[in-house]
Parts: structure tokens; sequence; C-alpha cells
């Protein structure tokens, strides 16, 4: 198992707290990852918790493009043209 420990700089996960020592994964599926202790580089993927980040990003992606497509189509220029020009006419009340 290839795994260098941290120990240029002190390695500090929550501001306030003690600096702790880490070790950064150096190969595997989490290479380059910083971890507390050796044996959670190997450790097994958790599969249902990764698809539910997968589905909870596409959420968000599809929720962020229709937040822009509705800040396009009301500030662009073509459609603030198209609103002036789609009013409708006021008819005179000739009798």
């Amino acid at each position: 198992m290839m795994i260098s420990e941290i120990t240029t700089r002190a390695y500090q996960r929550r501001p306030g707290k003690s600096p702790t020592l880490k070790f950064r994964c150096t190969y595997g599926p989490r290479k380059g990852q910083v971890r507390a202790s050796p044996a959670a580089c190997n450790a097994p993927l958790n599969v249902k918790a990764s698809n539910t980040l997968k589905q909870t990003r596409r959420g968000a992606a599809a929720s962020m493009s229709a937040a822009k497509s509705s800040i396009t189509k009301r500030s662009a220029a073509g459609s603030r043209r198209n609103r002036v020009l789609n009013k409708p006419r006021k008819r005179s009340r000739s009798i």
C-alpha cells in the first residue's frame, strides 16, 4: 500500500481546531484525496450514495438551466423588442 503522509504542512480540517495528521491516497479510486486513515483509501465504494448524489446533481443542473433561460427570455434584446411590439393596440371608441 503506497500512502504518503502529510508532514510538509499541518492539515487542518476545521477552523479553530488543532491540526491533525492526515494521509493522502496515492492510487486507486480515491487517488489524491486526503483521508484520516490509510484504510479509508481502499474502502469499497458506496454505490447507493454515489447514485443519490448523481441524481441530486442532475436536478440542480436542470433547475439552474431553467433559471438562466428565464433570465435570458426576460432581458435579451430580441425579447425586449418583441414585448414592445406585441402589446395589443388600443381601439378607439367611435360610436
